[in-house]
């Protein structure tokens, strides 16, 4: 009996290391019964569709399908798909410049680029497209609609368009163009107060970044800094992180969790800063603010480095991976969520800014009844001798959330100086 113990321990200790692996087999298996229904819509479409279907066309359709069925971002990329994709993230490609998703079975418009046939003609955050040309968007997938919208440089597409605030629908007629995006713009406010504006998350907007600060900082050092957000519909994680990394100088940025091991990821702000942690800084987003944008403003917020300012952001909380398939295909799916430093996940809620400002345009309505009268309302009154205007009535009538980010700045800036 003593010889054989060792010998039946080891047959049990072998028996419990396998049947954790026979489950997995067991679970891993394909579940017949919905096999044998696939394969019978497959053989009814082949025999009784009106019109004959390849079984090629009828097997990539159900992969799209498959794939799109997961969530609004996970999509099947064929050949063309990809040279599209790597257009969009290197900031040249073709057509209107929106960024769109699918609601309430309409295309949803995102946002529109800065500087693009969308952004010209009007279109904003939030616009449903109800029709491309004579084409009821209702009931098309959004790969569809989008191949509607794209076109050759130099056609037009028409596109009906509802809007919350109008009572009913309208149309827009916008020529598509090749579209060369730079994603960085910026400007001084007043001496001293700069204003940068992302319209996207390119491989390259970190470096951008670090030109436009040099650029609005070469006069005098910087007094308060406005980063603007708004309708930027996101782009490349890197990106993000080294755009937040500009403005901390230690702590956590951003990590994500996923079922992949190379999804686990987690970023670390570094020791240098291209803007003093001391300079005020307030960024601006809204309902067009998404994914990319959403882990900057998450950062600077839950680090305590700026102000967030504006309305309620998008909400996409998630990492989306292309994993590349045989034949030049491939499909991007979602592989992760991504947290800010405090734990907090975006998908679905979005960041709520600290200070909520609504987008809105003040008017004659909205000044006093009687105003009075100063001195350079009265006849034959001295000249001061600068005849410009100033820069807060010219924020006031073109941005008004703009506008109110440059008060609180020069409020922060002396409060800080003191």
């Amino acid at each position: 009996m003593r010889k054989f113990r060792p010998l039946m321990l080891s047959v049990a200790l072998a028996a419990t290391a396998v049947t954790p692996s026979l489950q997995a087999e067991e679970s891993a298996q394909l579940p017949l019964e919905e096999l044998r229904m696939f394969a019978e819509v497959f053989g009814r479409i082949k025999s009784s569709y009106v019109e004959p279907v390849s079984d090629r066309q009828l097997l990539e359709d159900a992969i799209r399908g498959m794939v799109a069925g997961l969530d609004p971002h996970s999509s099947y990329l064929v050949p063309e798909d990809f040279s599209s994709l790597q257009e969009h993230t290197s900031g040249r490609f073709g057509g209107l410049g929106i960024e769109v998703g699918m609601k309430d079975g309409m295309v949803h418009v995102i946002s529109p680029i800065d500087d693009t046939p969308a952004s010209r003609a009007g279109l904003q955050a939030g616009d449903l497209i109800i029709k491309i040309d004579d084409a009821p968007v209702q009931g098309m997938g959004l790969d569809e609609a989008v191949d509607l919208l794209r076109g050759e440089i130099g056609t037009s597409v028409r596109l009906s368009i509802l809007r919350e605030s109008k009572e009913a629908p309208f149309e827009v007629e916008i020529e598509r163009a090749a579209i060369k995006s730079s994603s960085v713009k910026s400007r001084l406010l007043a001496d001293g107060y700069g204003y940068v504006r992302i319209s996207q998350f390119q491989a390259n907007t970190g470096e951008e970044l670090a030109e436009a600060i040099a650029k609005v900082s070469e006069k005098e050092p910087l007094k308060g800094l406005v980063l603007d957000l708004r309708n930027n519909p996101g782009g490349v994680l890197q990106a993000a992180v080294d755009v937040s990394d500009a403005f901390l100088n230690e702590g956590q940025i951003v990590y994500t969790e996923g079922r992949l091991d190379r999804s686990e990821l987690s970023f670390d702000a570094r020791t240098e800063t291209q803007v003093d942690m001391s300079t005020p800084l307030i960024v601006l987003i809204n309902g067009g603010s998404a994914s990319a944008s959403e882990i900057v403003a998450g950062a600077l917020q839950d680090q305590k480095r700026a102000v967030i300012m504006g309305t309620q952001s998008f909400g996409k909380g998630s990492v989306q991976t292309i994993l590349p398939l045989a034949g030049d295909r491939g499909v991007k799916i979602t592989t992760a969520r991504y947290f800010t430093p405090s734990g907090r996940s975006i998908q679905a809620q979005g960041i709520v800014p600290d200070v909520v400002v609504e987008r809105r345009s003040l008017n004659d309505a909205d000044t006093p009844a009687v105003e009075l009268i100063r001195e350079r309302d009265l006849a034959g009154h001295l000249e001061n001798g600068d005849e410009s205007k100033p820069v807060a009535e010219e924020l006031n009538a073109e941005d008004f959330q703009l506008y109110q980010a440059y008060t609180l700045l020069k409020a922060l800036s002396i409060v800080s100086s003191r």
